[in-house]
């Protein structure tokens, strides 16, 4: 009976490969992929990958800013097409040894690795047609196509496994030097088995082409990620390279294939649950997982998703899978009815909101994108339904916009009057390559003397944090998320604080000129002593006035803006309190 299975597998690849050799580039390659790559749809799955592999090697570097950081022992792991070496054990190793010895040395790896496809592809090619897994037999096919093509496998020969030496040393070696020839595998490597996939996740970089150059070429996606990352000038001037890490340990996407597939198992049961996003998709400024979770969406998802099958395919999840709501994949790998790898083909708004998003929303690429979520959405609603939601979101992320542009003019002025916290006295230059701007991205992450203030620091939060976050609340329906919780009642706090101070610096500078003028003229006349008493009167009302401002966690910062004046009263007044300038 095995042989007679061997026999159907192998006659089944050879009228496949016969096929696939005249068919075109699959159609979940984007057109806009083949015209950078410089390639007609009719061109081989081979000349494809090779292409790939050639722009993909050009585009994961150190990045524009690389002379001003270099990496930790870590980013070996993150970036190992950059930066991995392997252990020095001068050993020559056969594929049946690594198992064996990895079963000592690492057992947890070898465990994960025995339940994955890759060791048991001969389950997969017997298992039933009515099986939700036998769709996995076409992609072992396709696989074996695709290694032949490039010649790693010899025509008419299937794939016993994948073995730890495939990924490691390279495809079908039959063994190597441990010390000169293992290496990671990175997104490229898999991609040589998994041509169309690896097609379809680089191709974010080529349909993100926003009209009005919103963003950059590719951004914001997994694609660059890696590259947004390194090119960030908070993340390149940061001294603390341990904190730093962590900014990496998310923006890696685009060097390896592990954040979503976690490796040794790879499995497409975890890759299709929400959880497998929640490590990098959380928190202050970009929540989807905890906005998902409470919303509608993400409550049936926790009440029956234990009895959904998830080893059906996403195009099949409802019908086959018995999935009753959608879930972070089934909404970001489809576009217009197809699921494939690249999950930002219906990106509208990028990962913060920015004011020249909100004036082109009419924009015929911003109308083709939103009527591609009206048909995700239309799958479990009705097209209006869709539509209504979607119009009220982009009317309440406007909203928010506004607000974050009515701040950003109140702290640029406080700016450039320096009026900020020792803007004038104690504000260091940053560590290159970063420059000083007010409420930047670096506030977030510096604070030597004022290089951050109050102000900056609140509208840093404001922008890069507080907005994304109600933004996110909008789009995957989180109630709480928008408008009260984290919302709309966050940016409402960030423009008090920011307009409070505002009023006081500014009284402040005004009754220093005032100060000022008066301890001019009381230096001239000796005729009475009210100039030293109306300078404590003044101190003393400036004391007033940074106490009074208000109970947030502002008035720290607050508070110290205003004890130079303070200081400056003591140091001009004698212990009896004469003035000693009169």
């Amino acid at each position: 009976m095995r042989s007679l299975l061997g026999r159907i597998a192998l006659v089944s690849m050879l009228v496949l490969a016969a096929v696939g050799a005249r068919a075109d580039i699959w159609d979940t390659v984007p057109d806009e992929t083949l015209k950078a790559l410089e390639l007609q749809r009719s061109a081989t799955p081979k000349q494809l990958y090779e292409a790939l592999v050639t722009r993909y090697k050009a585009n994961v570097t150190k990045g524009k800013l690389a002379k001003w950081w270099e990496p930790t022992a870590f980013d070996m792991y993150m970036a190992p097409g950059l930066f991995y070496k392997p252990p020095a054990l001068d050993l020559q190793v056969t594929r049946e040894q690594c198992v064996q010895c990895h079963e000592t040395a690492t057992h947890g790896w070898v465990r994960s690795w025995s339940k994955s496809v890759h060791a048991n592809l001969d389950q997969i090619r017997q298992l039933p047609a009515d099986d939700n897994r036998a769709y996995k037999k076409q992609i072992i096919v396709e696989v074996e196509q695709g290694l032949q093509a490039q010649g790693l496998l010899p025509a008419g020969q299937t794939l016993k496994d994948v073995g730890c030496i495939d990924c490691h040393m390279g495809v079908g070696k039959s063994g190597g030097n441990h010390a000169k020839d293992l290496h990671l595998p990175t997104r490229a490597e898999c991609g040589s088995c998994h041509i169309r996939q690896f097609a379809e996740a680089e191709s974010e970089r080529d349909t993100q082409t926003w009209p009005q150059k919103q963003w950059a070429q590719g951004h914001p996606s997994h694609a660059v990620d890696y590259t947004a990352n390194v090119e960030t000038a908070s993340w390149a001037a940061l001294q603390q390279r341990e904190v730093a890490a962590g900014c990496t340990m998310c923006h890696y996407n685009q060097t390896k294939c592990d954040g979503c597939h976690t490796r040794h198992e790879f499995a497409t049961v975890e890759a299709r649950k929400p959880e497998a996003c929640s490590t990098c998709h959380n928190g202050v400024d970009h929540n989807e997982y905890e906005q998902f979770l409470l919303s509608k969406h993400g409550t049936a998802y926790q009440a029956h998703g234990n009895r959904w099958d998830w080893n059906a395919r996403l195009a099949d999840a409802m019908d086959k899978g018995g999935q009753t709501a959608p879930t972070c994949q089934t909404c970001h790998m489809e576009f217009k009815g197809q699921y494939s790898h690249n999950v930002t083909r219906k990106v509208r708004w990028g990962f913060l909101p920015f004011k020249n998003i909100a004036d082109n929303l009419d924009h015929p690429w911003f109308q083709d994108r939103k009527q591609a979520w009206v048909g995700t959405c239309a799958q479990c609603h009705s097209q209006r339904f869709a539509t209504t939601y979607l119009d009220m979101s982009d009317s309440g992320i406007k909203a928010g916009v506004k607000l974050v542009e009515e701040s950003r003019a109140v702290v640029q002025k406080l700016y450039d009057d320096k009026l900020l916290v020792g803007q004038k006295t104690n504000r260091p230059a940053l560590p290159e390559p970063e420059k000083d701007e007010p409420g930047a991205f670096n506030s977030l992450f510096f604070s030597k003397g004022n290089t951050s203030t109050v102000v900056d620091r609140t509208f840093a939060e404001m922008w890069e944090q507080h907005v994304a976050r109600y933004m996110k609340g909008l789009q995957h329906v989180n109630p709480g998320g928008w408008t009260y919780s984290h919302g709309w009642s966050d940016l409402i706090k960030d423009q008090t604080i920011i307009n409070e101070y505002d009023t006081v610096l500014r009284e402040k500078a005004q009754m220093e000129q005032r100060v000022q003028k008066l301890e001019g003229g009381t230096r001239r006349s000796s005729l009475h002593d009210g100039g030293a008493g109306w300078l404590r009167s003044a101190a003393r009302w400036l004391d007033d006035a940074v106490w009074g401002v208000s109970g947030t966690m502002a008035l720290a910062g607050g508070g110290l803006l205003f004890a130079a004046l303070r200081g400056r009263r003591r140091g001009s007044d004698g212990a009896d309190g004469r003035d000693v300038g009169h």
